[in-house]
């Protein structure tokens, strides 16, 4: 298996996944963006975004799915749950809520208050979609309520999902978030293979400055 990854991107969710699992991987570490920084990088991911993943012939592009795809292929594991438990459900919703939900508006963000050159930056679309993504995570925070996970009891794939919407909120230095919310990701800042993951990454410069 081998995971292109830049730090700070959406590419963390899948090498925290492989690190939770304690699989073996190559990892490729890259500046952003890769598709002006890697020769050749669109003949292998078409998109020219991060990550890109392979494991033999599979060939995935979105950080969600191959976090999935890892819990399927290499389990059982209780990173993952499964259809004859209560939560899974509430499981399948959080983790792709992760992304379609919360990172979406965070990409308008990067997108008209980062990368565009300064004369195409929209400041409205910056605070606009920074409201929206606060919105979307004060329902989340309701829906977690007091518990330590987001489904099943116990640590999944779909925290590894949510948390990561977390990180980048911080990386994008958007504001402050629900009290319960905030101590859910101090919590998941404090797991080894969060910090592994970290670790991974370290010496490799943001994706943004």
């Amino acid at each position: 298996m081998k995971l292109w990854h830049c730090a700070g991107a959406r590419s963390f969710r899948p090498l925290w996944r492989l690190e939770e699992m304690a699989l073996d991987y190559e990892l490729r570490l890259m500046a952003f963006p890769p598709r002006f920084t890697e020769p050749d990088y669109l003949e292998l991911n078409p998109f020219g975004t991060v990550p890109t993943f392979t494991d033999g012939d599979t060939l995935m592009t979105e950080s969600t799915g191959i976090c999935h795809y890892l819990a399927e292929r290499y389990g059982p594991t209780l990173l993952a749950v499964q259809p004859d438990e209560p939560d899974y459900g509430r499981y399948l919703n959080w983790l792709y809520q992760s992304d379609a939900t919360l990172t979406f508006p965070q990409t308008l963000v990067l997108r008209y208050g980062v990368f565009e050159p300064e004369e195409r930056r929209l400041p409205q679309a910056v605070e606009d979609y920074t409201r929206w993504f606060f919105s979307r995570l004060k329902g989340t925070a309701k829906l977690l309520g007091d518990r330590d996970y987001v489904a099943a009891e116990r640590f999944t794939i779909a925290d590894i999902g949510f948390a990561y919407a977390l990180r980048l909120a911080e990386i994008l230095k958007l504001g402050a978030f629900p009290e319960n919310v905030a101590a859910y990701w101090a919590r998941m800042q404090a797991r080894d293979g969060y910090q592994r993951a970290i670790a991974k990454e370290a010496g490799a410069a943001l994706f943004i400055s």
